[in-house]
């Protein structure tokens, strides 16, 4: 049942996008989500749907996995629609019991899950295609100007790349417990709501006595392997800027004034 989640998974390659610096990476990706959320006209969303399933196509990675990568979500996406659309106030399609449908709502509902699933897509194309230790190596560069502040750069940009490194990880032990578990005659799906909340217990102990035995196998080999921190460690290979960055910056600022420009309009 959580074999298809692909949160936090990287798949290599040598795509355009696997070639971008991390660090260009995350900061076009944090532009973009301000732009979804901040440029909010019909045309808006039309631009950036074309450039998320322009950024698919170099990404190389198959759709099936993009796809999968909304499944999660999706009773979210359609409870958020429906509230819209019951919800928002102004010229009536229909009325279903107490709820007054209308096309202002149907509207607003439409745009709000296309938001969140381009976000959703860009977000998972940064996971796709860069590895979890380009990321941590990204996120301490970003993150060292705060050094002079005493902000620990090194130590949170390790932590963020563990925990987003053991979501599948975790995922898959909670696949196996609950396989195990319905062979043992199990059911998690049919009863009372009581009772499946019940039945979700024997899933939680052993995920949470496994999910701390690999903290502490973690903690261990990182001790004996004299890890101590950020301070005084090199990299061996060092983050540069290449041509295919800048290129990469000079398109995000056109995006964005185009963005701006309709907005405006």
């Amino acid at each position: 049942m959580l074999s298809n989640i692909t949160i936090g998974q990287y798949f290599p390659g040598n795509s355009p996008l696997h070639r971008l610096d991390p660090r260009t990476k995350l900061v076009v990706l944090f532009a973009l989500i301000v732009a979804l959320f901040l440029f909010d006209q019909p045309a808006d969303y039309l631009v950036m749907s074309l450039l998320t399933l322009a950024a698919m196509q170099l990404s190389r990675v198959p759709l099936r996995t993009l796809v999968g990568s909304l499944k999660p979500l999706w009773w979210i996406l359609l409870f958020t629609f429906l509230i819209h659309l019951c919800t928002t106030p102004g010229e009536e399609i229909a009325q279903v019991w107490l709820f007054s449908l209308t096309w202002e709502g149907l509207s607003h509902g439409f745009f709000i899950c296309l938001r969140l699933v381009l976000l959703l897509l860009l977000s998972s194309l940064l996971t796709f295609t860069t590895s979890p230790l380009k990321l941590t190596d990204a996120l301490e560069a970003l993150l060292s100007p705060l050094k002079r502040v005493g902000v620990p750069a090194h130590e949170l940009a390790m932590m963020m790349t563990i925990a987003l490194r053991f979501v599948p990880t975790l995922l898959e032990e909670t696949d196996k417990i609950m396989k195990a578990q319905q062979a043992r005659g199990a059911d998690f799906t049919t009863g009372s709501i009581a009772r499946r909340l019940k039945s979700v217990v024997p899933i939680l102990v052993p995920l949470f006595i496994s999910a701390f035995r690999r903290a502490d196998e973690l903690a261990m080999a990182m001790e004996a392997r004299c890890y101590h921190g950020g301070e005084g460690r090199t990299q061996m290979k060092q983050l540069r800027f290449v041509p295919l960055d800048y290129v990469a910056w000079a398109g995000t600022a056109l995006l964005l004034a185009l963005l701006a420009a309709i907005w405006l309009l």
